[in-house]
């Protein structure tokens, strides 16, 4: 007989993995409540359209594509991103601004699979619009930094990198490259941390080879890892969108220093992310040790939304990867051991005494308490000893003689002492264990 198991790059979730999982959603559902922003979920099915050249070549020969029973060419969503435009954008004149959303939700890349990377994995999604100013990279860069340490990670354990497209735009423009060359040669830098020289043979490809002079200023640039070391470098080009732009970045860092954030945030126009429609600041989270790919990564894309076909609507957001952050959370020892246990477990004598018992647990997990007992009869002995190794905190004892009495024994389950109490007062007095 055939037996069939996940396909490559999915996954499945068993019980202690799921609440592994669970246990990382609820932190950042309530970093992101805290921060004023509200939950929204979106179709994971969406028209092909909707990401052919809005998220890049890259995403899109990566896509999980097909043509559905009704001829439409659709794919499983590799981002949230272009989604998150989409449902703005037709109801952007009634959303009160600016506008801040967030989602946790599943997504779909058919990419080669490696450490913290499947083909389908989580993230969690932030998203600012309408507002057009760094402030909006203000907030977003501080709920970054907070959904990382509400589990104990600290300025140790990560570091946001923060770069510049407009700079890197208006830099290349003095240069003398024109637009497709520039998004040509930014597709170079982007990949030159991990690939070195050979990150110029696409640009070389398309236009012929840079010239060393040329590239020595773009690798120049390239290591450019302070804001005096920017306005150094670009004092000499001058005119109002440069000065706009530092004073832009000057904002930027001064409210990240103002929120105590200095320490985690890094000056590295070595960053400019590989999507096609940032169009600003962008940045990166990464662990310390340098042994993982990036925890995190985001930037502003104001033209989105309208390229989209909603209005003309400024906009910046980020997204956390799940797989990358729960390695790093087990190597830090920082992932808890989420053991899902009874509070009280029952043992139950026999129909007469069950009939009286299932009132009680019924009425016990209504109250909200997590309650077990055996769903067959069974020896006492043998559910004392599931008592015992189920984790509970207390037994409630259901035999002949208490139903006699009309009691019901409590036993302590750390030191096996016992007391009985009356069967009306059961719900009171597992309250006032827990409580007390």
């Amino acid at each position: 007989m055939a037996t069939f198991q996940t396909l490559p790059g999915f996954r499945e979730f068993y019980p202690e993995d799921f609440a592994r999982r669970n246990h990382i959603f609820r932190l950042w559902r309530q970093t992101a409540g805290v921060f004023g922003f509200s939950e929204y979920d979106a179709p994971v099915l969406e028209p092909l359209e909707l990401y052919k050249a809005k998220s890049g070549d890259e995403i899109e020969a990566q896509l999980f594509s097909f043509t559905d029973k009704g001829g439409r060419d659709v794919a499983l969503r590799p981002e949230m991103t272009p989604t998150v435009c989409r449902l703005v954008g037709a109801k952007a004149s009634s959303l009160k601004r600016p506008i801040k959303w967030f989602s946790i939700a599943e997504f779909y890349r058919y990419e080669r699979m490696q450490k913290g990377r499947g083909r389908c994995f989580f993230q969690f999604n932030a998203d600012i619009f309408a507002e057009p100013g760094p402030e909006a990279e203000i907030e977003l860069i501080a709920l970054l930094t907070q959904c990382l340490c509400a589990f104990g990670l600290t300025d140790q354990d990560f570091y946001v990198r923060l770069s510049d497209r407009n700079l890197w735009f208006y830099y290349l423009e003095a240069l003398g490259l024109d637009e497709l060359r520039i998004r040509a040669m930014l597709g170079a830098v982007d990949k030159f941390e991990k690939m070195g020289d050979d990150a110029f043979k696409s640009y070389a490809e398309q236009f012929g080879e840079p010239g060393d002079e040329l590239k020595a200023k773009v690798l120049a640039f390239l290591r450019v890892k302070s804001l005096s070391a920017i306005e150094e470098t670009v004092a000499s080009l001058g005119g109002e969108k440069i000065s706009a732009r530092l004073a832009d970045w000057r904002k930027l860092l001064a409210g990240l220093a103002a929120m105590g954030l200095e320490r985690f945030v890094e000056v590295d126009l070595g960053v400019v992310r590989g999507l096609a429609y940032y169009t600003g600041f962008v940045f990166e989270a990464f662990d310390r040790k340098g042994e993982l790919r990036a925890l995190a990564g985001g930037g502003r894309y104001d033209d989105l939304v309208q390229k989209i076909g909603g209005p003309a609507l400024p906009a910046v957001g980020f997204a956390i990867g799940d797989m990358t952050f729960a390695l790093l959370l087990e190597q830090r020892g920082l992932m808890p051991a989420l053991v899902q246990v009874p509070d009280v477990y029952c043992v139950i004598g026999g129909e007469k005494e069950r009939a009286a018992a299932f009132a009680d647990i019924h009425a016990l997990r209504a109250a909200g308490f997590r309650v077990d007992y055996p769903l067959r009869e069974m020896a006492f002995g043998k559910q004392f000893k599931a008592a015992a190794e189920c984790g509970a905190k207390i037994a409630l004892i259901y035999g002949g003689d208490e139903l006699a009495k009309g009691t019901v024994k409590i036993r302590d389950l750390s030191d096996r002492s016992e007391r009985e109490v009356p069967s009306v007062d059961v719900i009171a007095a597992v309250r006032d264990i827990f409580t007390g």
